[in-house]
């Protein structure tokens, strides 16, 4: 079953209160009158009775067809899923002695990466006596974030935790 929104609208015989503001299906205020004037109006008009605004003060209820009304909330609810990109944080693993051709090739992957709108997380391992030479490897960093700099930001500066350095990229924003 598709839920429309958390909390669903009351309708027709559902609203108890003793007087609405009522509002006509082309947007025109009717005015405050009794529930049951209002029920009428709609029944007249073969359309709902839907009460919008249950935090008001008297309660402000709209004439419509309900169905139509959740048929079109539904759809644009569809539209703003379909246009939303999910981010994704993918991962670029260096080492502290990579070689020149090695790091083109992974920075070219960060680019691609980021040039799809996604994060990176790019990290360092390091192994036996390279935790000496975390200078080297922090080099290694601000040298792959400047090449990716035409597609990304760095987001969080490159950190030692552990016997690792991360180093967080986001993309830029599309102009």
């Amino acid at each position: 079953m598709l839920v429309i929104s958390s909390k669903e609208l009351q309708i027709n015989e559902e609203i108890r209160d003793k007087e609405v503001r009522l509002v006509d299906e082309d947007g025109k205020q009717i005015g405050v009158v009794p529930i049951k004037e209002a029920q009428r109006f709609a029944i007249e008009k073969n359309l709902d009775l839907v009460k919008i605004a249950p935090q008001a003060t008297p309660p402000v209820c709209k004439i419509m067809d309900y169905g139509k009304y959740r048929f079109e909330q539904a759809k644009r609810e569809r539209e703003a899923r379909k246009n939303q990109h999910i981010v994704e944080l993918k991962e670029v693993r260096l080492s502290v002695n990579i070689d020149t051709h090695d790091f083109n090739t992974k920075a070219e992957h960060a680019k691609r990466f980021l040039k799809n709108g996604n994060k990176v997380k790019v990290t360092i391992r390091f192994r036996g006596r390279e935790m000496m030479h975390t200078h080297l490897a922090l080099e290694t960093m601000k040298k792959f974030a400047e090449i990716c700099s035409e597609f990304g930001k760095v987001e969080k500066e490159s950190q030692l935790e552990g016997r690792q350095m991360l180093m967080f990229l986001a993309p830029k924003p599309s102009k």
